[in-house]
């Protein structure tokens, strides 16, 4: 296996919603806002590379919503989703043999579809399989009040359209293929899938929005976004324990800077970050 940071550039939301029933006093100080009360977060996929195979996990915010869809969010910086595969990785969006989504929110798979030169949505990997879960796309596709303006769905349904659209079967511990195994959760949204890829005698946990980033491996610390806070509570008590009992490295997807780390218990028995850094300092 080989893995390979892909970055797709930063976007802004809401700190509050961020950070769920934690105070404002609390989590500005390890996350700073705006004055409007947004943070900025990183939107980072990883490729992974093995045999013959250039598998995306996750594909970012995309470059297709209109410009009033942007302002909410505030997509900026140099890095985009094609320039990072090709500049990290020499791969040609055609080189792509599979997209494996964790689930269907903007930010995670805006980048999926695009529009060709004759303005139709089409798939921006033409040749990748596109992996979801039947339970998050039955899910996604007729959403609830609390997720609709997260669930695009001309980010998802051209996949599914043009046949390049496949499902994975719903059972923790799954294998999508030797040496990657997925982590299902509930609290965030519906069968969201966490990728756990075994890289020589190390594991890396990809974690979604589990744990958007080391500020929140604090078990209060939910997003708002979240449709079951306490089941997250719960997913977060039981995968963080196996992260920390099996030294699994966390990779997330959402922290500005910090790329990857690694878990530790405190004096107080509480699971805490340890060391932080890039994904690269971590594997041997």
């Amino acid at each position: 296996m080989k893995l390979t940071v892909i970055d797709t550039g930063f976007f802004k939301l809401d700190g509050g919603a961020m950070f769920g029933v934690v105070p404002k006093k609390m989590w500005q100080k390890m996350h700073p806002c705006d004055e409007n009360n947004m943070c900025t977060w990183a939107m980072r996929c990883l490729l992974v590379q093995t045999g013959n195979r250039n598998i995306l996990i996750d594909t970012g915010f995309g470059n297709k919503q209109d410009l009033k869809f942007r302002s909410h969010f505030e997509p900026h910086g140099d890095a985009s989703l094609l320039h990072s595969l090709k500049t990290k990785a020499n791969l040609a969006p055609e080189e792509i043999t599979d997209v494996f989504l964790t689930h269907f929110h903007f930010d995670h798979v805006g980048g999926s579809v695009d529009y060709d030169k004759n303005g139709k949505l089409t798939p921006t990997f033409p040749n990748a399989v596109y992996w979801t879960n039947e339970k998050h796309y039955k899910w996604a596709i007729e959403p609830n009040a609390r997720e609709r303006a997260s669930f695009l769905k001309e980010n998802f349904v051209p996949l599914k359209e043009q046949g390049q659209l496949k499902f994975i079967d719903v059972e923790d511990g799954v294998e999508f293929l030797p040496g990657f195994n997925i982590r299902f959760a509930y609290g965030h949204t519906e069968a969201m899938m966490l990728p756990e890829i075994a890289i020589g005698n190390q594991k890396v946990l990809y974690c979604a929005d589990l744990l958007a980033s080391p500020n929140h491996v604090g078990l209060p610390y939910v997003m708002s976004y979240d449709i079951r806070p306490l089941v997250t509570i719960e997913e977060k008590k039981r995968i963080l324990t196996d992260v920390l009992d099996q030294g699994i490295i966390t990779f997330f997807e959402h922290a500005p800077e910090i790329e990857a780390g690694i878990l530790k218990r405190n004096d107080r028995g509480r699971i805490v970050m340890d060391k932080m850094g890039d994904l690269s300092e971590f594997i041997v």
